[in-house]
């Protein structure tokens, strides 16, 4: 009898030990600050796919940059310490070069133009990433990216004199300041606010809630007001730990996630708003160029297409489904 109760002891816990292995985690990191409402949207939507799933399924976040720039979380990544990453589009280039799609500069004029070029575009994004071994759980609309600076930018001549930012590893971002005749300044985003305070940069683009929330409004006086790119933020898994799950599993995590980053869009519309008028306040001058210089910057938009398509910085696919949404949208192939 004591060695049927051992067996079955033996059994049991082995039985709640296969249990818990079962259990699979998604650690994720991320820049964006602790406290955002990127964040709190984030762990809201972790902890429904854990009660959903009784806890098979459970998301952990490395929020403020803690595990590292782009590139080291990627290393990360491929070694299996992180299962996923949020990431903006530019950053996400890294992952798959489709990423940049929505990086384009002076190319989507307005919230009616992204939501037409979105409807097209996300589904080939996310076959894009599995592809390249990611599973994209989505994508939020941060808002439109202007340029900022510690200096007034009313014409191309302007910037050419200053020292500007692009995101580590985003080539489209480089080609649009290059085809301005700037020679811009890669940097990680966690490496900006010091940039900006030491000097080594003067000008970098971002949302207006953006600037807020990483405290450049603290170093910058000057805004463009015209939209320069469009903001995604992306959160990307692991595709192979991600197949792993059950369907049940990975249907309960792409409706959570789907559901987060919906209403992430509306909340960061609202915080855009909010914030245009929080840098006023702040003294920061946010001026429309005029007629003139506007056809200048989008010019810019106009050669970087045409580089982005000589150039094969998008999948065939991509490319062709970009060219034909700007095609309704435009009239032309690009602007």
């Amino acid at each position: 009898m004591k060695m049927l109760g051992k067996t079955l002891l033996a059994l049991t816990l082995a039985s709640l030990t296969a249990g818990a292995s079962a259990a699979t985690t998604f650690k994720i990191a991320t820049i964006a600050p602790d406290g955002t409402a990127w964040m709190r949207e984030m762990r809201a939507a972790g902890e429904a796919v854990k009660a959903k799933t009784e806890g098979r399924v459970e998301f952990k976040f490395y929020p403020g940059g803690v595990m590292g720039d782009d590139a080291t979380v990627l290393r990360k990544m491929k070694i299996g310490q992180l299962q996923g990453g949020a990431f903006t589009g530019g950053e996400a280039s890294i992952l798959t070069r489709d990423a940049q799609v929505y990086s384009l500069p002076f190319t989507f004029r307005n919230f009616d133009e992204i939501a037409a070029a979105r409807a097209r575009l996300d589904p080939l994004l996310k076959e894009s990433f599995a592809r390249d071994g990611y599973e994209l759980l989505g994508i939020s609309g941060g808002g439109f990216a202007y340029l900022m600076s510690t200096r007034p930018i009313h014409s191309r001549d302007d910037l050419k004199a200053a020292k500007v930012w692009v995101p580590l590893g985003d080539k489209i971002a480089e080609m649009a300041f290059s085809a301005a005749g700037v020679a811009p300044i890669p940097l990680p985003l966690a490496d900006v606010y010091t940039s900006l305070q030491t000097g080594l940069i003067d000008t970098a683009a971002n949302t207006l809630s953006g600037a807020l929330a990483f405290q450049w409004h603290t170093k910058i006086k000057h805004i463009v007001d015209l939209p320069l790119s469009f903001v995604v933020g992306e959160v990307v898994v692991s595709k192979k730990v991600f197949d792993d799950l059950s369907e049940a599993d990975r249907k309960t995590v792409e409706d959570e996630f789907h559901a987060t980053f919906s209403r992430l869009e509306a909340i960061n519309r609202k915080d855009n708003d909010a914030a245009r008028e929080a840098l006023k306040a702040q003294g920061i001058s946010i001026d429309a160029p005029n007629d003139a210089e506007r056809k200048n910057w989008q010019a810019i938009g106009t050669e970087v297409f045409r580089k982005v398509s000589a150039q094969g910085e998008l999948t065939p696919p991509m490319l062709k489904a970009l060219g034909e949404v700007l095609a309704t949208l435009h009239g032309g192939s690009s602007q």
